[in-house]
């Protein structure tokens, strides 16, 4: 009997253990999963700074304007004045300098006049926000990122600011990716009669290194027993080992009873799915292997709703975070029959601002065009009723 997609995604899931931590170099962390928290090894700033061009002085000075000072000397980033402000006097000071000693206001530029060595203070009062005080962005020890955390520019910039030279990391799944099949060729060779270009472990791949895997390309098996074997020793050490086509009970799909014979313990090797009901589960020592369907659409169907949510276990992600959003039909749909079906779909807004999902040309399987042209998956529930357009529908994220 073939199981629901959601049992299915339970096995698929069940016991992970998310990977473990390395460090790698801030310049190579973007698009990582932060494995530990990140507290800051500085103090940001580090000192009193100046916000604003204009001159360094003590707010006494300049309580009653205009006046005169003295300018004993020049402040600017990098270049700090050694020296002290005392009565009547002023350092001319630049955006990011330190605050000398003994200042402790900004008259900006703009409200003076400089000649012959003075500065001329000749309206407006101190503000405090020109002052950028010691600490205003975070304090050493200060939590700053949490674990989970996916480092874009805005943390990457965080993280190298609070003194990191390498961040912790998750490692990478490493997810190995197995065509089979007599009759594949690789891209960009002409087939010859009865043969198909092998695309989808280049979709899958895609798709998994979006997630956050490491996807490796094993080529491809042939359909014979010392082929397969041959591919599939290749990939010791992957957290997950990803076969396609070959799945099925066919006379030729020999996946897994050669994974079996090596000591895959089976899970499942039919899901009660629309594209994709062929999909083998199972443990061949450590390691998850998932079987696709050779059908491309399938493949990569399949890839989204069950492989995506393995990696971000792995990554130690929630898995809801891919999960469905809610959105209104553009159009009827038919009622759908026994199994779990993903249509292809586009999401789109309409005037009021409302999610829009309006289903493609063609849903046959084996049409990669519609997929190419959608950006989201449409899902309907086994025995689903016709609904009309306005119906509020589930719809899953082609990319995330």
């Amino acid at each position: 009997m073939a199981l629901s997609v959601e049992e299915a995604l339970q096995r698929i899931v069940a016991d992970v253990t998310p990977t473990p931590a390395e460090l790698v170099p801030i310049a190579q962390a973007a698009g990582r999963i932060l494995a530990e928290p990140l507290t800051a090894r500085l103090t940001q700033p580090p000192f009193d700074a100046s916000a604003m061009d204009g001159y360094a002085v003590r707010s006494a000075d300049v309580e009653k304007l205009p006046v005169r000072l003295k300018v004993i000397g020049q402040a600017a980033a990098g270049h700090p004045f050694d020296g002290s402000v005392g009565p009547g006097e002023a350092v001319r000071i630049f955006t990011g300098a330190p605050l000398p000693a003994g200042a402790d206001a900004i008259v900006i530029q703009e409200n003076t006049i400089a000649s012959d060595g003075l500065v001329e203070v000749r309206e407006g009062h101190p503000d405090p926000h020109h002052i950028r005080r010691r600490g205003f962005d975070f304090q050493k020890s200060d939590l700053l990122l949490n674990p989970g955390r996916r480092l874009g520019p805005r943390e990457v910039t965080l993280a190298a600011a609070a003194g990191y030279g390498e961040v912790p990391v998750r490692r990478k799944p490493v997810v190995a990716i197995l065509a089979t099949g007599d009759e594949l060729v690789s891209p960009g060779t002409l087939p010859g009669p009865g043969q198909i270009v092998s695309s989808n472990p280049l979709g899958v791949a895609a798709l998994l290194t979006q997630a956050g895997a490491d996807a490796r390309l094993l080529g491809i098996a042939r359909d014979n027993r010392e082929s397969l074997v041959q591919h599939i020793e290749a990939a010791r050490g992957a957290d997950v080992l990803v076969t396609i086509g070959g799945a099925s009970v066919g006379d030729h799909d020999l996946v897994g009873p050669v994974l079996q014979s090596l000591g895959m313990e089976l899970s499942f090797w039919k899901i009660n799915m629309r594209p994709g009901k062929p999909l083998l589960h199972g443990r061949l020592g450590p390691q998850r292997v998932i079987g696709l369907p050779g059908n491309p659409v399938s493949a990569l169907i399949c890839t989204r709703v069950f492989l995506v949510p393995l990696v971000r276990r792995l990554l130690g992600l929630p898995q809801d975070e891919a999960a469905a959003l809610r959105a209104v039909l553009a159009e009827p749909v038919e009622a759908n029959g026994p199994r779990q079906h993903y249509m292809r779909a586009t999401l789109e807004r309409d005037t009021d601002g409302r999610q829009l999902v309006r289903l493609a040309r063609s849903q046959d399987s084996s049409l990669l065009a519609p997929l190419a042209a959608s950006n989201v998956l449409l899902v309907r529930p086994p025995h689903a009723p016709a609904l009309p357009a306005g119906a509020e529908v589930d719809v899953l994220l082609l990319d995330f």
